[in-house]
């Protein structure tokens, strides 16, 4: 089922006068999790993941969607989501069967790259980096000109534990001049963390996992709250501990955010004491080293945190939106609309999307 969706620009009440907000009609029940802003890109392009194989996507900064129902995947709950371009995209589903797929006609068809049906396989999030290697492989019969055969692109997939270690599925985009994406390949990482009994990640918003200056970092919780990172290599990973409550399978930092290599924000909680205001959020000014509460905090649990800028930041959760003008050190109530999961800034607007429950999606505006 396709639906071609115009959005109600609604007036919204907020508590600051520097947000406006626009509700989307996306006529939908699914509950979206997954969200890919496409970088560098100005027309502002967006895709979104969720239940039931629901995905919809924007070309347009969020002025009209496109939502799909993706055939044969009607049970799947897609919380992890890429855009590589406005037409391909990698999505990754949360649960048992364990899928990986592919589009590179903009959802028209996709591939499946990836299938387990292992019960321990359940997927968190992904990311991907440019990779610059590019050999030269031929000729043009037309032209006579030589062109690349590129390894484009290079990412990474991750989920639960298994036997002690974090799971970890390369992925590799190879494609050629004619099509850039063409096809992608999906390998086992031959070296992935080991994790401390009870340590896992939450795929609340697909924010746990984030590049950050050539480094990939994943953020775990249940028994301890940790940030793991790597170079793009994979080869050797390094935990750092972070405050954020611990202590089982409902706590832990549901999400992360950095705006720049030094200052970071991470959130969470427990989820099953939403409203709990303690140890939940902190921010970082030396790279993870030390983690500071505070003043000010959000209004309880949290599920995922976006930078607009290098001072502000917003955060949402099930119980409200909370934004910060100084970096993290204080918060203020934003909206108090319930249900929202994850949040993301449109790069090149001053437009952030936030999507949710029961077929949530809203613009917000930055005045």
């Amino acid at each position: 089922m396709k639906l071609l969706v115009l959005f109600l620009f609604l007036s919204y009440t907020t508590f600051s006068q520097d947000f406006t907000f626009t509700n989307i009609d996306t006529k939908t029940g699914a509950s979206f999790r997954g969200l890919s802003v496409l970088p560098n890109e100005k027309n502002g392009v967006a895709w979104l993941g969720g239940t039931k194989g629901n995905i919809g996507y924007t070309l347009d900064g969020g002025a009209t969607w496109n939502f799909t129902q993706i055939k044969g995947y009607e049970k799947c709950d897609f919380r992890s989501i890429y855009a590589l371009s406005e037409k391909a995209v990698i999505i990754a589903n949360a649960g048992t069967p364990a899928y990986i797929l592919f589009t590179n006609d903009g959802g028209k068809n996709w591939q499946k790259v990836f299938e387990s049906h292992d019960s321990a396989v359940f997927f968190d999030g992904i990311t991907f980096w440019p990779n610059k290697k590019l050999s030269l492989v031929s000729c043009d019969p037309v032209d006579n000109k030589k062109y690349l055969f590129s390894l484009k692109m290079r990412g990474l997939v991750y989920g639960d534990p298994i036997n002690g270690k974090m799971y970890l599925i390369r992925l590799t985009v190879v494609g050629n001049y004619r099509n850039w994406f063409q096809n992608v390949i999906c390998t086992n990482a031959p070296n992935s963390p080991l994790l401390t009994k009870g340590e896992a990640s939450f795929a609340a918003s697909g924010t746990t996992i984030r590049r950050n200056h050539k480094k990939i970092k994943i953020a775990t919780g249940g028994t301890v709250s940790r940030i793991w990172t790597a170079s793009h290599k994979l080869n050797n990973w390094l935990p750092q501990p972070t405050p954020i409550l611990p202590g089982n399978e409902t706590t832990g930092i549901f999400s992360m955010a950095w705006a720049n290599k030094k200052k970071g924000i991470i959130v969470g909680g427990d989820y099953k004491l939403d409203t709990l205001r303690k140890d939940h959020v902190f921010y970082t000014t030396d790279g993870g080293k030390t983690w500071a509460p505070p003043t000010l905090p959000t209004r309880g649990y949290r599920e995922c945190v976006e930078y607009i800028n290098k001072n502000t930041a917003i955060t949402t959760g099930p119980t409200g939106t909370d934004f910060t003008i100084d970096g993290g050190k204080t918060w203020q109530p934003l909206n108090d609309e319930k249900g929202f999961h994850v949040i993301k800034k449109i790069p090149g607007t001053h437009n952030l999307i936030m999507a949710g429950s029961n077929g949530k999606v809203m613009i917000v505006r930055e005045q």
